[in-house]
């Protein structure tokens, strides 16, 4: 691996030997497209830092993160402001983790760095689904004269795996082109967030699942502390309820983006991030043959 590493505080009960490990947390430090509030960057380190405010049990899920064998790597160093060379970077490091037959779990970072995360994943696992959790369906196909935008994420990642592979959830932004791509286009999963992952885990069934969650899906008054907040989401009851059903899905990778500490309140998002990646490492650290099925 040619691209440098720096490593940071790891995340709560994530010190498990990179060898041994079946996931692997890195962190994205990079916001370099973010078109209104920016900060982004500075996600993975304090989602780290407040980890340790929680505990490593989870009543939900009746189990201990330290069961769990995750290793935290660090953050990819990226060339400030080069957006390209940022993505390239992390895609090395993504795909070397999948390579080693590991669960790339990304802390972000603006949600371009989602792209490079899928790219690596989809190349290796075929019938790739992507369940992808937002306020804006980011389909445009281009931002401010860019094809590599935040805003345009999702689109380039509906051009790898097909767009009919793609379900969105807790979308109420976007364009009016945006939200005429219904048929033909991704799956977008109406209702209350909870109900619509159920639905989506159904259609996806066994196949394996990559997650990118927005932290902006949960209202701003739950989640201020991002970039481009959107009244009328979830609360974060209902977003660790929804990401506490994915236990069941087969997921091979996993992204948590938008975390901007800057904008935050008394840490109350990173405070969330944390516990939303606490509950999907106990669930993708489930074995696959002890995962039931609703």
């Amino acid at each position: 691996m040619s691209v440098v590493v720096e490593k940071r505080e790891g995340f709560l009960c994530a010190d498990c030997d990179y060898e041994r490990a079946d996931i692997v947390i890195v962190g994205l430090p990079m916001d370099f497209t973010t078109s209104w509030r920016a900060g982004a960057r500075g996600g993975p380190a304090k989602i780290r830092e407040v980890s340790f405010s929680l505990e490593e049990y989870s009543p939900a899920q009746n189990r201990v993160l330290s069961s769990v064998r995750a290793a935290d790597i660090g953050d990819v160093s990226l060339p400030l402001g080069n957006t390209e060379k940022s993505l390239d970077a992390i895609g090395e490091v993504v795909e070397g983790i999948v390579e080693d037959g590991k669960i790339p779990f990304a802390l972000g970072g603006e949600h371009l760095v989602t792209l490079p995360c899928v790219r690596a994943v989809a190349r290796a696992r075929e019938d790739l689904a992507v369940i992808h959790f937002d306020a804006h369906a980011d389909l445009r196909d281009e931002f401010a004269g860019q094809k590599l935008s935040h805003a345009t994420v999702l689109r380039r990642v509906a051009e790898i795996i097909g767009t009919d592979n793609l379900y969105q959830i807790g979308i109420r932004s976007g364009t009016a082109g945006e939200f005429a791509l219904t048929s033909g286009g991704p799956h977008r999963v109406n209702g209350p967030v909870p109900e619509a992952v159920r639905a989506a885990l159904q259609e996806v069934g066994d196949r394996p699942c990559y997650v990118t969650l927005d932290i902006d899906v949960v209202d701003p008054a739950f989640a201020p502390g991002t970039g481009t907040p959107e009244p009328g989401g979830c609360s974060s009851l209902e977003i660790l309820e929804a990401v506490q059903s994915l236990a069941r899905a087969n997921i091979v990778g996993f992204d948590l983006v938008e975390v901007a500490p800057p904008w935050d309140f008394s840490d109350i998002t990173s405070l969330l991030a944390a516990k939303i990646v606490r509950e999907m490492l106990l669930g993708a650290g489930v074995p696959a043959s002890s995962r039931s099925r609703a």
